[in-house]
């Protein structure tokens, strides 16, 4: 298992580091958000530990801007404050836990092991797309295990969410999809997203496959129900 630690204190690096690997977790660590958000695509790390006070931004707007790509992965938040208001704010932006500092580094642990165990239960429950090759329709191209869309052979540049609804919808073209249904697919029966946004990640999907979003040709809106994919063009 592998824990990514976003925290310009060095010296929380060093003990977290050493506290980490004697339990067997692979550490990475970054200085900051910027950084942080770039060794989370490369690196893919099971566990998020996410200071609030960064250089340049704050864990709260980074846990929200990555729970608005649709990342699933457990966040535990560090901060030096406990009162209610921070710890609301925290979960309110999408962290799974909260951890004041200083803190018991035996505690950590628990809520490390807790939280990615829990994690995995909640991946249970989501049946991921597992068709394989491509699909090409009119100038969209979908390369399903390679999780990449082209259109007029130019990369698309779609999160990982993005990819995995339009391959869900993909995979069979011309069925309806629910909200519901998509949302169990993709995000299982455990996540801060909710139905809701669903809306929102058709909409920026069709903002970068769809000619015209306002008359979508790729992903179509079938009313009062959910979403399809066109059978052809």
């Amino acid at each position: 298992m592998k824990i990514l630690l976003i925290d310009d204190d060095r010296s929380i690096q060093a003990l977290l580091e050493r506290v980490l690997t004697a339990e067997g977790y692979t550490f990475v660590g970054a200085l900051s958000g910027k950084e942080g958000l770039a060794l989370l695509e490369s690196e893919r790390p099971d566990l998020l530990l996410l200071d609030i006070m960064l250089p340049g931004t704050n864990g709260f707007d980074l846990c929200a801007h990555i729970r608005g790509e649709g990342r699933r992965i457990p966040i535990i938040m560090l901060s030096a404050k406990g009162d209610i208001v921070d710890k609301s704010i925290g979960f309110k932006a999408g962290c799974d836990d909260y951890v004041v500092k200083p803190f018991n580094a035996d505690e950590l642990l628990l809520r490390v092991e807790a939280n990615i165990r829990r994690h995995k239960e909640d991946l249970r429950f989501i049946k991921p797309v597992n068709k394989r090759g491509s699909l090409k329709v009119g100038e969209l191209e979908i390369v399903f295990d390679h999780y990449e869309a082209y259109l007029r052979g130019e990369k698309i540049n779609l999160t990982s969410k993005e990819f995995e609804i339009l391959a869900l919808l993909a995979t069979d073209p011309g069925k309806v999809f629910t909200r519901a249904q998509i949302y169990k697919h993709i995000w299982g029966t455990s996540s801060e997203i909710t139905e809701d946004s669903i809306t929102v990640f058709v909409r920026r999907i069709r903002e970068k496959i769809e000619h015209n979003p306002s008359e979508p040709v790729y992903l179509l809106t079938v009313w009062r129900v959910g979403y399809k994919f066109a059978e052809h063009l």
